[in-house]
C-alpha cells in the first residue's frame, strides 16, 4: 500500500526533497521512470476530475470541507492503475538472465519450482510471461535441470535443443560440443536435422556435427555437482577451457597435440588436475598468479 500511495505522491509532485531521494534510490524507481519516459503517449482513461469530485460528495449526502490537492490526487490515482498494470507487464515480458561467472555455480528455482544448477561460465535467460504455458529458456553453456511435473519444458542453445515434460538431465554447449545426459525420465534431443530420444541412464554427444560413441551412465547427477570434471574424448584445447571456467585461471598452451581426452578431473584441486593433463600431454607447467602456461616438457626453459 506504501508503494501505491509513494507512487501517487510522484505522479501529483507533491514529494519533500527527502521523500523523492527516497523513492529514487528504491529498486522499482527505475522501472516506473522507464516507462514513463517512454510511454508518452499512453494516457490513463477519460474522465473529469471535477464531476468525479462533484459525485462523490454527493453520493456521501454531507457537508464535506474541500481539500485544495485533492483532485491532483484523484488523476494520480487514475494513473496509477495504468501504471502499475503497465510495470507488471514490462516485468513480465523483460527477459530473465541468470549468469555463472568463471570459477562459480548457481543453484535457482524457475517460475514452476523446477530447479537449476548453472556450471561456470554459463547463462541462461527467459521469460515469466506465460511460463506455465510455455516452458522454454535458452543457454549459453552447461546446466542440470530437475523439472517439476507439467507442461513440454524445453532448453533451446546454439547447437541444438532439448525438449522433457518432467525428468533431470544435463545439457552441455560450449563451442562446437554438444552434450546431453538423461538422469531421469525422457528426453527428445534435436540436433542438426535429426531428433534422438534417450531415457534415464542415456546420453548422446556430439563434435561438429559428428555424433561420439558414449557410454551408460552410472551416477545420479552429473559429477559437476559433485565437484568432479568428466570428459569423454575432448581435445587438450577444451580441457583447458574448462578448467579456466572452473577454477577462474588463465591457462594458455602452444602445444598442438591431437589426443584426446576421456577421464575425470578433480574441480576443487587445481595442481592435481594440473599433474593429470601434464602427465597425459607430456607438458610442464609453470605458474604465475593466476597464470599458468603449459609447453611441451622439450620445449621452452
Amino acid at each position: 500500500m506504501k508503494e501505491q500511495f509513494d507512487l501517487a505522491k510522484w505522479l501529483a509532485g507533491e514529494m519533500t526533497e527527502a521523500e523523492l531521494k527516497a523513492f529514487e534510490a528504491s529498486a522499482e524507481f527505475p522501472d516506473y521512470e522507464r516507462i514513463r519516459r517512454h510511454s508518452g503517449n499512453l494516457s490513463a482513461p477519460h474522465f473529469n476530475a471535477d464531476e468525479m469530485y462533484r459525485q462523490i460528495l454527493e453520493r456521501r449526502n454531507r457537508k464535506v470541507h474541500t481539500i485544495p490537492l485533492f483532485r491532483k490526487w484523484i488523476a494520480a490515482a487514475a494513473v496509477i492503475v495504468v501504471l502499475l498494470g503497465t510495470v507488471f507487464l514490462f516485468r513480465s515480458l523483460t527477459p530473465v538472465t541468470v549468469t555463472a561467472g568463471n570459477g562459480e555455480q548457481i543453484t535457482f528455482l524457475l517460475p514452476d519450482d523446477s530447479k537449476v544448477t548453472l556450471n561456470a561460465g554459463s547463462e541462461i535467460s527467459y521469460t515469466r510471461w506465460d511460463w506455465d504455458n510455455h516452458r522454454k529458456l535458452d543457454l549459453s553453456g552447461e546446466a542440470y535441470f530437475r523439472v517439476a511435473k507439467g507442461k513440454k519444458f524445453a532448453v533451446k542453445t546454439t547447437l541444438g535443443k532439448v525438449t522433457v515434460l518432467g525428468t533431470q538431465f544435463n545439457v552441455k554447449s560450449r563451442g562446437d560440443r554438444f552434450d546431453v545426459t538423461c538422469y531421469e525420465g525422457r528426453v527428445r534431443v534435436d540436433y542438426a536435422n535429426t531428433a534422438t530420444v534417450i531415457t534415464h541412464g542415456q546420453s548422446v554427444s556430439f563434435d561438429d556435427g559428428t555424433q561420439l560413441p558414449t557410454a551408460a551412465v552410472v551416477v545420479p547427477a552429473p559429477e559437476w555437482t559433485a565437484d568432479e570434471l568428466v570428459f569423454n574424448r575432448e581435445s587438450l584445447n577444451d580441457i583447458i577451457d574448462e578448467l579456466n571456467r572452473q577454477y577462474n585461471f588463465t591457462i594458455t598452451s602452444n602445444v598442438q597435440a591431437n589426443q584426446l581426452f576421456t577421464g575425470t578431473l578433480p574441480l576443487k584441486n587445481i595442481s592435481q588436475a594440473l599433474e593429470i593433463i601434464c602427465e597425459t600431454y607430456h607438458l610442464k607447467a609453470s605458474q604465475s598468479g593466476r597464470k599458468i602456461q603449459l609447453d611441451a616438457v622439450n620445449g621452452p626453459q
